[in-house]
């Protein structure tokens, strides 16, 4: 058992015996098990950090690792009842790195391939000492040599593989070598014939080369497209639910504060990291708070991208934004449009993706505090204003304050206006819903929402457990606010709210687009059922 090849069990057993909590995600294995030895072994996939990304790694190399006797490890997991549990277990030659450990561990003036392929090499070498000379320094030749004479293939797992592209993202020498290592392990007739098994597992997918993948052979699992690996991003709504159960958490705030990763095979996916600290700790929290998460969102929330500025806008007042996540080339030194930002913002787990409308958006309220955080750390100061003035405007809203709250919009509308276009018809719903930002603390609100016979612009529904009034929105232009309190009565927008049992508010607002004044009325009824 060596500290990179066939290294052992230990550190994910730690995982299933020591900690307090674990959720078995075995089950991947058995998708990796119809993988090895076929043509479609090469594996990568790409997650944000705190989505269990070096757990999994851990797990796979305990599974097929020489090293180590795992059978009563597995035992109890979800893998022991698939029929090729045994078949794989323990059987093969496992190579595990850790890039960023590497780079940790690696003395200084060091070249980090080189270093890489000897610590490597060094331990192939106790392994088969004659065959593996003094001499050799190159980790693809050698594992083709050992192959030759020994027939031996190897299992291949690299955690933070795209760590060099991320932290040396200018050092092209450093990265060309990187590459041409992996290509080396990976690509080739060569390559074929030492290799039962590759995974790679990182924050970036397969960094690009005009237009092609570096590593065109690799099948990705990305935060754009998990496909069928998308129950193994995070934790899934039975699994969290359980969890709420068991440290008597409400789920419903569980939700609120970790769901929002979908995709097209899962609709409800949760951050692992968070949700285990908040069951331990027995609080919900933003466990994404910190220097490091603060500076890296506001970075790029900054980058000087045309549309960037109002998109990010958009997403904070809680709209999706319409992302070609295809631009990107998987390289952080190369972001050339808003879309690319965007995308970036995904991958590190900022965004969530739907892929069926190519639209991204904020998926959490974790999430959202982090945004907020950055946000302060910038220039924007109408975006501060409106948000650090969301509170008051919420309780002006409560307490019927009609002027009040007509004043709070049309304060946060003109000072955003150059961002967002003043005059464009769907600006105004922007500005409302950024004006009520901490709305969404007691509220889910819909946009559009299908009622009686027409669409309501906005509908506030009380979260479970708040007190707080359900509220209707219709906003006009050039109209009148009695006008939208009109048409919400007229095409009985309150009839989705039939099975609720408190107060609702009916709020209209308009904006008289061609007055010098550019003023906004509000109206504030309460309807009685």
């Amino acid at each position: 058992m060596g500290q990179y090849v066939n290294p052992g069990n230990d550190s994910f057993a730690s995982a299933i015996l020591y900690s307090q909590i674990y959720v078995d995600k075995t089950g991947m294995l058995e998708y990796l098990n119809q993988v090895i030895n076929s043509e479609q072994r090469y594996v990568c996939v790409s997650r944000p950090r705190r989505f269990g990304k070096s757990i999994t790694a851990r797990m796979i190399a305990a599974y097929y690792s020489r090293g180590c006797d795992s059978a009563e490890l597995f035992g109890g997991c979800k893998i022991a009842s698939a029929e090729d549990f045994r078949q794989h277990l323990n059987q093969y030659c496992v190579i595990q790195l850790d890039i960023a450990e590497l780079k940790i561990t690696m003395p200084k003036c060091e070249d980090f391939v080189q270093y890489l392929q000897k610590c490597v090499i060094d331990e192939l070498r106790d392994i088969y000492p004659e065959i593996v000379t003094q001499t050799a320094s190159s980790l693809p030749l050698t594992l083709a040599e050992l192959n030759a004479k020994t027939g031996d293939r190897f299992v291949i797992i690299i955690d933070e593989w795209d760590m060099i592209f991320r932290e040396e993202n200018y050092n092209k020498k450093s990265q060309d070598d990187y590459i041409n290592l992996l290509r080396g392990l990976f690509k080739g007739e060569k390559s074929q014939r030492f290799m039962n098994l590759a995974y790679l597992t990182g924050i970036l997918p397969i960094k690009r080369y005009n237009n092609e993948s570096a590593l065109n052979n690799f099948k990705e699992y990305t935060m754009t497209s998990p496909k069928r690996l998308a129950e193994y991003v995070g934790f899934t709504q039975e699994e969290v639910m359980n969890l709420c159960e068991k440290y008597h958490m409400d789920f419903n705030e569980a939700q609120r504060w970790y769901d929002g990763y979908g995709f097209k095979s899962l609709t409800h996916i949760y951050c692992p990291n968070s949700v285990t600290n908040a069951m331990l700790d027995g609080e919900y929290h933003n466990y994404w708070t910190g220097t490091v998460a603060y500076e890296s969102l506001k970075y790029y929330i900054t980058i000087d991208k045309d549309g960037l500025k109002s998109a990010i806008i958009r997403l904070l007042a809680g709209e999706r934004c319409r992302v070609n996540v295809a631009t990107f080339e998987n390289d952080m030194t190369k972001i050339n449009s808003a879309d690319d930002v965007l995308t970036v913002l995904i991958h590190l787990g900022y965004l969530g993706y739907d892929s069926q409308n190519e639209v991204a958006y904020i998926p959490n309220e974790e999430v959202r505090k982090a945004f907020a955080g950055a946000v302060e750390g910038t220039d924007w100061s109408p975006v501060i204003e409106a948000i650090r003035a969301s509170d008051r405007l919420l309780q002006a809203t409560w307490d019927r304050d009609s002027d009040a709250v007509a004043a709070g919009i049309e304060e946060s509308h003109m000072a955003n206006a150059s961002i967002l276009k003043y005059n464009d018809e769907n600006s105004l719903r922007y500005v409302v819903r950024l004006a009520y930002y901490h709305a969404m603390n007691e509220y889910i609100i819909i946009d559009e929402m299908p009622s009686g016979k027409g669409y309501a612009d906005l509908m506030f529904i009380p979260r479970p457990l708040s007190d707080k009034p359900a509220m209707v929105v219709e906003l006009k232009y050039n109209k009148s606010a009695e006008g939208a309190i009109a048409q919400i009565k007229k095409q009985r927008y309150m009839k989705s709210l039939e099975g609720y049992k408190g107060r609702i508010l009916l709020v209209g607002v308009n904006y008289h687009k061609d007055d010098c004044d550019k003023n906004h009325t509000c109206i504030i009824e309460e309807y009685h059922k």
